[in-house]
Protein backbone atom coordinates (compact mmCIF):
# COMPACT_ATOMS: atom_id res chain seq x y z
CA UNK A 1 0.00 0.00 0.00
CA UNK A 2 2.03 2.87 -1.30
CA UNK A 3 0.61 6.13 -1.42
CA UNK A 4 3.98 8.32 -3.12
CA UNK A 5 4.13 12.23 -2.32
CA UNK A 6 6.20 14.47 -4.84
CA UNK A 7 9.43 15.98 -3.30
CA UNK A 8 12.13 17.15 -5.23
CA UNK A 9 14.05 20.00 -6.12
CA UNK A 10 14.51 19.74 -9.77
CA UNK A 11 10.27 19.71 -10.23
CA UNK A 12 10.54 16.88 -12.35
CA UNK A 13 7.84 14.18 -11.54
CA UNK A 14 5.39 13.54 -13.98
CA UNK A 15 2.15 13.80 -13.45
CA UNK A 16 1.98 17.40 -11.03
CA UNK A 17 2.49 20.62 -11.47
CA UNK A 18 4.43 21.35 -8.69
CA UNK A 19 7.12 19.55 -6.37
CA UNK A 20 7.76 20.97 -2.68
CA UNK A 21 11.47 21.35 -2.48
CA UNK A 22 11.51 23.24 -5.69
CA UNK A 23 10.89 26.71 -5.29
CA UNK A 24 12.59 26.75 -2.20
CA UNK A 25 15.88 25.82 -3.86
CA UNK A 26 14.83 28.23 -6.59
CA UNK A 27 15.28 30.95 -3.90
CA UNK A 28 18.71 29.91 -2.90
CA UNK A 29 19.89 29.28 -6.52
CA UNK A 30 18.37 32.87 -6.83
CA UNK A 31 20.14 34.36 -4.50
CA UNK A 32 23.68 33.35 -5.73
CA UNK A 33 23.08 34.59 -9.15
CA UNK A 34 22.19 38.05 -7.21
CA UNK A 35 24.89 37.66 -4.83
CA UNK A 36 27.33 37.67 -8.11
CA UNK A 37 25.87 40.72 -9.64
CA UNK A 38 27.75 43.06 -7.65
CA UNK A 39 31.07 41.62 -8.18
CA UNK A 40 30.25 40.96 -11.69
CA UNK A 41 29.39 44.79 -12.24
CA UNK A 42 32.49 45.81 -10.36
CA UNK A 43 34.81 43.69 -11.70
CA UNK A 44 33.87 43.84 -15.33
CA UNK A 45 34.00 39.60 -15.78
CA UNK A 46 31.74 37.18 -17.13
CA UNK A 47 30.59 34.48 -14.26
CA UNK A 48 29.23 31.41 -14.62
CA UNK A 49 26.68 29.51 -11.79
CA UNK A 50 26.18 26.44 -12.35
CA UNK A 51 22.86 25.49 -11.32
CA UNK A 52 21.90 21.70 -10.19
CA UNK A 53 20.22 19.98 -12.62
CA UNK A 54 21.43 17.07 -15.12
CA UNK A 55 18.50 16.14 -17.09
CA UNK A 56 15.90 18.74 -16.47
CA UNK A 57 16.29 22.33 -16.49
CA UNK A 58 13.30 24.04 -14.55
CA UNK A 59 15.81 25.00 -11.58
CA UNK A 60 18.43 26.91 -13.63
CA UNK A 61 15.39 28.73 -15.89
CA UNK A 62 13.69 29.63 -12.82
CA UNK A 63 16.36 30.75 -10.72
CA UNK A 64 18.00 32.08 -13.93
CA UNK A 65 15.04 34.61 -14.79
CA UNK A 66 14.44 35.73 -10.99
CA UNK A 67 17.93 36.25 -10.64
CA UNK A 68 18.72 38.64 -13.77
CA UNK A 69 21.19 36.11 -15.61
CA UNK A 70 21.88 37.15 -19.03
CA UNK A 71 22.24 33.96 -20.56
CA UNK A 72 20.86 30.48 -19.48
CA UNK A 73 22.02 26.86 -20.30
CA UNK A 74 19.97 24.07 -19.74
CA UNK A 75 19.97 20.27 -20.95
CA UNK A 76 16.63 20.60 -22.98
CA UNK A 77 17.77 23.18 -25.00
CA UNK A 78 21.44 22.48 -26.50
CA UNK A 79 23.59 25.62 -27.11
CA UNK A 80 25.85 26.59 -29.20
CA UNK A 81 29.17 28.23 -28.03
CA UNK A 82 29.12 30.60 -31.41
CA UNK A 83 25.54 32.14 -29.75
CA UNK A 84 26.57 31.99 -26.24
CA UNK A 85 30.26 33.70 -27.38
CA UNK A 86 27.50 36.09 -29.93
CA UNK A 87 25.80 37.12 -26.91
CA UNK A 88 28.41 37.95 -24.42
CA UNK A 89 29.85 40.04 -27.73
CA UNK A 90 26.56 42.09 -27.97
CA UNK A 91 26.41 43.25 -23.94
CA UNK A 92 29.99 44.44 -24.35
CA UNK A 93 29.01 46.64 -27.96
CA UNK A 94 26.21 47.45 -26.16
CA UNK A 95 28.55 48.95 -22.94
CA UNK A 96 27.85 45.79 -20.65
CA UNK A 97 30.76 44.92 -18.71
CA UNK A 98 29.75 42.06 -17.55
CA UNK A 99 27.48 38.87 -18.84
CA UNK A 100 25.93 36.22 -15.74
CA UNK A 101 25.61 32.77 -17.22
CA UNK A 102 23.26 30.61 -15.37
CA UNK A 103 24.41 26.64 -16.61
CA UNK A 104 22.68 23.70 -15.44
CA UNK A 105 24.96 20.46 -14.48
CA UNK A 106 23.54 18.83 -17.35
CA UNK A 107 23.72 21.53 -19.96
CA UNK A 108 25.41 20.20 -23.32
CA UNK A 109 26.17 21.67 -26.65
CA UNK A 110 24.44 20.69 -29.78
CA UNK A 111 27.82 18.76 -30.35
CA UNK A 112 27.16 16.69 -27.31
CA UNK A 113 23.61 16.36 -28.07
CA UNK A 114 24.75 13.43 -30.35
CA UNK A 115 26.93 11.56 -27.72
CA UNK A 116 26.26 10.79 -24.28
CA UNK A 117 25.56 13.51 -21.68
CA UNK A 118 28.11 14.47 -19.28
CA UNK A 119 27.79 15.63 -15.60
CA UNK A 120 28.88 19.13 -15.72
CA UNK A 121 30.08 21.05 -18.63
CA UNK A 122 30.98 24.72 -16.35
CA UNK A 123 34.72 24.43 -16.70
CA UNK A 124 34.66 23.41 -20.79
CA UNK A 125 32.03 26.35 -21.34
CA UNK A 126 34.35 28.95 -19.33
CA UNK A 127 37.41 27.35 -21.29
CA UNK A 128 36.01 28.11 -24.59
CA UNK A 129 34.60 31.51 -23.76
CA UNK A 130 38.41 32.42 -22.79
CA UNK A 131 39.33 31.02 -25.59
CA UNK A 132 37.23 33.06 -27.94
CA UNK A 133 37.29 36.42 -26.18
CA UNK A 134 40.06 36.39 -23.96
CA UNK A 135 37.74 37.18 -21.20
CA UNK A 136 38.40 36.14 -17.39
CA UNK A 137 35.69 34.28 -16.83
CA UNK A 138 35.09 32.83 -12.90
CA UNK A 139 32.82 29.95 -11.68
CA UNK A 140 30.47 30.08 -9.09
CA UNK A 141 28.74 26.63 -8.00
CA UNK A 142 26.47 26.85 -4.67
CA UNK A 143 25.94 22.91 -4.99
CA UNK A 144 24.49 20.92 -2.14
CA UNK A 145 23.19 24.54 -0.29
CA UNK A 146 19.99 24.53 -2.63
CA UNK A 147 19.31 21.07 -0.81
CA UNK A 148 18.56 22.54 2.27
CA UNK A 149 18.32 25.33 4.32
CA UNK A 150 14.78 26.33 5.47
CA UNK A 151 12.01 25.83 3.24
CA UNK A 152 9.76 28.96 1.56
CA UNK A 153 6.71 29.15 2.71
CA UNK A 154 5.08 28.44 -0.34
CA UNK A 155 6.31 24.70 -0.28
CA UNK A 156 4.71 24.89 3.54
CA UNK A 157 2.21 25.80 2.17
CA UNK A 158 2.17 23.11 -0.77
CA UNK A 159 3.63 20.21 1.46
CA UNK A 160 0.82 20.72 4.22
CA UNK A 161 -1.72 20.43 1.52
CA UNK A 162 -0.18 17.31 -0.41
CA UNK A 163 0.32 15.74 3.04
CA UNK A 164 -3.42 16.36 4.37
CA UNK A 165 -4.75 15.13 0.50
CA UNK A 166 -2.48 11.77 1.18
CA UNK A 167 -3.98 10.97 4.30
CA UNK A 168 -7.46 11.80 2.76
CA UNK A 169 -6.52 9.25 0.44
CA UNK A 170 -5.36 6.65 3.29
CA UNK A 171 -9.02 6.90 5.10
CA UNK A 172 -10.18 6.54 1.60
CA UNK A 173 -8.55 3.76 1.69
CA UNK A 174 -6.73 4.37 -1.71
CA UNK A 175 -3.41 3.37 -2.76
CA UNK A 176 -0.99 2.91 -5.31
CA UNK A 177 -1.16 6.83 -6.39
CA UNK A 178 0.70 9.98 -6.02
CA UNK A 179 -0.85 13.27 -4.73
CA UNK A 180 0.00 16.16 -6.94
CA UNK A 181 -1.10 19.59 -7.98
CA UNK A 182 -3.00 20.14 -11.01
CA UNK A 183 -3.96 23.62 -11.70
CA UNK A 184 -4.17 24.38 -8.70
CA UNK A 185 -5.85 21.27 -7.06
CA UNK A 186 -5.32 18.23 -5.32
CA UNK A 187 -4.81 15.46 -7.28
CA UNK A 188 -4.69 11.43 -7.07
CA UNK A 189 -2.48 10.47 -9.97
CA UNK A 190 -1.92 6.71 -10.52
CA UNK A 191 1.43 5.27 -10.16
CA UNK A 192 1.36 3.71 -13.28
CA UNK A 193 0.97 7.00 -15.10
CA UNK A 194 3.74 8.95 -13.70
CA UNK A 195 6.32 6.31 -12.33
CA UNK A 196 9.60 6.40 -14.73
CA UNK A 197 9.23 9.33 -16.68
CA UNK A 198 10.28 13.31 -16.19
CA UNK A 199 8.93 15.86 -16.68
CA UNK A 200 11.03 18.16 -19.18
CA UNK A 201 11.20 21.48 -20.22
CA UNK A 202 9.69 22.35 -23.39
CA UNK A 203 12.01 24.85 -25.85
CA UNK A 204 8.17 26.14 -26.64
CA UNK A 205 7.48 25.99 -22.95
CA UNK A 206 5.69 30.13 -22.32
CA UNK A 207 8.61 30.76 -19.97
CA UNK A 208 11.41 30.06 -22.56
CA UNK A 209 9.12 32.54 -24.71
CA UNK A 210 9.47 35.14 -22.09
CA UNK A 211 12.95 35.34 -20.98
CA UNK A 212 13.68 35.20 -24.46
CA UNK A 213 11.61 38.02 -25.11
CA UNK A 214 13.25 40.32 -22.61
CA UNK A 215 16.45 39.54 -24.31
CA UNK A 216 17.87 36.24 -22.65
CA UNK A 217 19.76 34.33 -24.76
CA UNK A 218 19.74 30.09 -24.56
CA UNK A 219 22.73 29.96 -26.59
CA UNK A 220 20.41 28.06 -29.34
Amino acid sequence: NIIHLPKTIDNDIWGTDMTFGFQSAVNIATNAIDCIHTTAASHGRVFIVEVMGHKVGSLTLHAGIAGGADIILIPEIPYDIEKVVAAIQKRSKAGKRFTILAVAEGAISKEDALLSKKDSVSYEIADKITQKLGSEVRITVPGHTQRGGAPCAYDRVLSTRIGAGAAEAILDGEYGIMIGIVNGKIKRVPLEECAGKLKMVSPKDQTVKAAKQIGISFGD
